[in-house]
């Protein structure tokens, strides 16, 4: 993606922000806890008995047209902290969108964590916690000996898991949950900047 493809979104009045990012390092995220960096939080809010962090994040992804231009939206919350991001692609399709969301928000954790990861998409949810083993033991192939598609950003998913304990949750979409309505209007609004990108090509 291109630095015009992916932005933070400014502060919501009130809200402390939880960590802020270098501009010459966009997509990582200096101390999860609030500390400084290598060194353990302190306070036993937001801890669990693995010591690890506990994060909640929200994610979505959008497509006006699909294909066509683009964008996704993530939630970070940890504590009573929480950081807004998004971004957004000329030419994609919702399913990468999708993905790409939850890619960004887990890459952007930069020490391992205990996350609750909420995503209204029965794609990425289904093939996540149920068909990703199969394809990994096919050599990314469906049942159907096919190539899967976008493997590409299903390979990144998997090494951005890596680290952490994830929980993967689905939501109803537009149903009026605060944490999926907020990364929902965070994609819409880096589609709105895909097709700025398009248009000043």
């Amino acid at each position: 993606m291109s630095p015009a493809s992916y932005r933070t979104a400014p502060p919501r009045v009130g809200v402390p922000s939880l960590y802020e990012l270098p501009a010459s390092n966009a997509n990582r995220l200096p101390d999860l806890a609030g500390g400084r960096p290598g060194l353990p939080h302190q306070g036993p809010a937001g801890r669990n008995l693995t010591g690890m962090t506990e994060v909640v994040i929200y994610t979505d992804g959008a497509c006006s047209g699909n294909p066509g231009p683009g964008g996704w939206g993530v939630v970070l919350q940890c504590q009573d902290k929480e950081k807004e991001m998004y971004g957004g692609d000329p030419r994609t399709t919702n399913n990468r969108m999708e993905l790409m969301a939850a890619i960004q928000a887990l890459e952007a954790l930069q020490r391992p964590a205990k996350v609750s990861l909420y995503t209204d998409s029965t794609y990425l949810l289904n093939g996540i916690t149920k068909w990703i083993q199969g394809w990994q033991r096919n050599g990314w192939l469906t049942s159907a000996k096919k190539p899967v598609k976008n493997d590409d950003l299903w390979r990144r998913l998997v090494a951005a898991m890596d680290r952490h304990e994830v929980t993967w949750l689905w939501v109803k979409g537009h149903a009026g949950d605060p944490g999926n309505e907020r990364a929902d209007a965070l994609a819409r609004r880096g589609i709105e900047e895909a097709v700025s990108v398009a248009q000043a090509r």
